[in-house]
Formats: C-alpha cells, sequence, structure tokens
C-alpha cells in the first residue's frame, strides 16, 4: 500500500512518483473535493493512451490495476494504494485491470486548488 502522484512533466509526458506524506501537509491537512465516484474495471480489458479527465484522486479498494507510461515503462498498483492523478494534458497513460477479478476504484475528483 502505498501514496503515489502521476503527473504530466514539461514536456507533457506522464510520470509518477511515490509520495511520502510527511513532506505534503497539504494532503494530511485536508483538499477539497468536487464528487465521488466508484468504479469497476474487468480484467484484461486496456483503456488506450488518455489524460486524466480532471485532477483527481484514485484509490483502490480492491484488484490491482497496471499503468502504462509514454516512456514504455509500467506500474503496478493494488488494494490501498492511493493515485494524485494530474497527467490532465499531453498523451497521458493507459490502464488495465490485472489478474481474474474485477479492480473496484474510488474516484475523488479534485476543485480547482488545494
Amino acid at each position: 500500500m502505498g501514496t503515489y502522484r502521476m503527473y504530466a512533466d514539461d514536456d507533457e509526458v506522464s510520470r509518477w512518483e511515490k509520495i511520502d506524506l510527511e513532506n505534503v501537509p497539504s494532503w494530511t491537512e485536508g483538499i477539497d473535493a468536487s464528487q465521488i465516484r466508484f468504479s469497476l474495471r474487468q480484467p484484461g480489458v486496456l483503456q488506450d493512451w488518455h489524460p486524466a479527465p480532471q485532477r483527481q484522486f484514485v484509490i483502490i479498494l480492491s484488484g490491482q490495476l497496471e499503468i502504462g507510461f509514454e516512456d514504455g515503462s509500467t506500474k503496478k498498483f493494488g488494494q490501498g494504494d492511493a493515485r494524485l492523478v494530474e497527467d490532465v494534458s499531453g498523451k497521458g497513460h493507459t490502464t488495465i485491470a490485472l489478474g481474474n477479478e474485477p479492480c473496484i476504484t474510488i474516484t475523488i475528483g479534485l476543485k480547482e486548488q488545494y
């Protein structure tokens, strides 16, 4: 279980980084949210390249996701992992649920600033 951030760099290429909550006080003080949505993703169905529709947290409740990045790398996220997804420009990333069970996520849309 971990906390991560996905973002577009200066060249609009999606990247990820692990976040240490002790170094990001704004995350522990509270962030204004605009909506909450639950999703179920069937295993093996690839969502091709896409930027995030908005700044949002995505938390995996069960199952596993693999995210693909433009540089050819992939990162697996599992139950309990939370990602701040900010790659709202550029090519974005790919998403696929791994394993035999659907991946259930909760997506928390964020207001413009935090």
